[in-house]
């Protein structure tokens, strides 16, 4: 689920009609449209980007620029910390996030793509990981286990997630106590595979998560944020989504 950036051409959010589908880009509308998992929860008013590949870029390019390691620095990844990384993808953050755990942490990796599970498998294998375990996910919801991570990445895959109240929701239990959801991305529409960071924040807020920790860095051409579960965790029914046209609660 690692994207790179393509020019895809603006839509209109409908909120009542059915679904819209243009140029690497959904916006899902009617109930019958969405998978029963989602159905107590509110739809995304805004562009859901389609997957379109696996490799965000070349690993070697991301290397030079350090981003794995700007991310694991501020994210304190450190021998024994568990993480579970979501939209694995070919695995570049997979690999590093299981050398800087050690022995003693844990890596899942999950994505969506059965042929990426399958290459990261054999990559897992070949350079003898014992400390990654790795699985098909599902779109709605990942079905990590409770109480069992001190991390979760989500990086430049967040805006392909069409069901985020659902999925947010889901995902929530699997933190440990002082867990952060880690999501790095870059500020654009979604239909063009970003997502801007008020959007982010109002839908990661209306499921009981607060905002701990936002930085810009060229490493990453894009930002950095962490998330932590405040609170009790929302009914879905009582979740509120985000107006798209300001970063607010409540629908348009």
């Amino acid at each position: 689920m690692r994207l790179g950036s393509f020019h895809v051409l603006l839509i209109g959010l409908a909120l009542g009609g059915s679904a819209l589908a243009v140029s690497g880009c959904s916006v899902k509308t009617e109930q019958s449209d969405r998978p029963p998992a989602a159905h107590e929860f509110p739809s995304a008013y805004r562009a859901v980007s389609t997957m379109a590949g696996n490799e965000f870029a070349n690993e070697d390019q991301r290397d030079n620029l350090g981003e794995a390691k700007v991310v694991m620095d501020l994210a304190a990844i450190q021998p024994g910390t568990t993480v579970a990384d979501i939209g694995a993808g070919e695995g570049y953050y997979t690999i590093r996030l299981a050398e800087r755990v050690g022995a003693k942490g844990r890596v899942l990796a999950e994505d969506i793509d059965p042929k990426a599970i399958q290459r990261l498998g054999q990559r897992v294998e070949r350079e003898r990981l014992d400390n990654v375990s790795i699985r098909t996910g599902d779109p709605v919801d990942p079905k990590l286990p409770a109480n069992s991570f001190d991390r979760i990445f989500m990086v430049h895959m967040y805006h392909e997630v069409s069901e985020p109240y659902a999925f947010l929701w889901y995902l929530r239990p699997a933190l440990k106590a002082g867990g952060q959801v880690i999501v790095v991305d870059v500020d654009r529409p979604t239909e063009q595979h970003g997502i801007p960071p008020r959007q982010l924040f109002c839908e990661f807020g209306a499921v009981g998560f607060k905002l701990v920790q936002f930085v810009l860095r060229p490493e990453l051409n894009g930002y950095y944020a962490a998330f932590e579960a405040t609170g009790n965790r929302p009914e879905p029914r009582g979740i509120k989504p985000c107006n798209t046209a300001n970063g607010k609660t409540g629908t348009q």
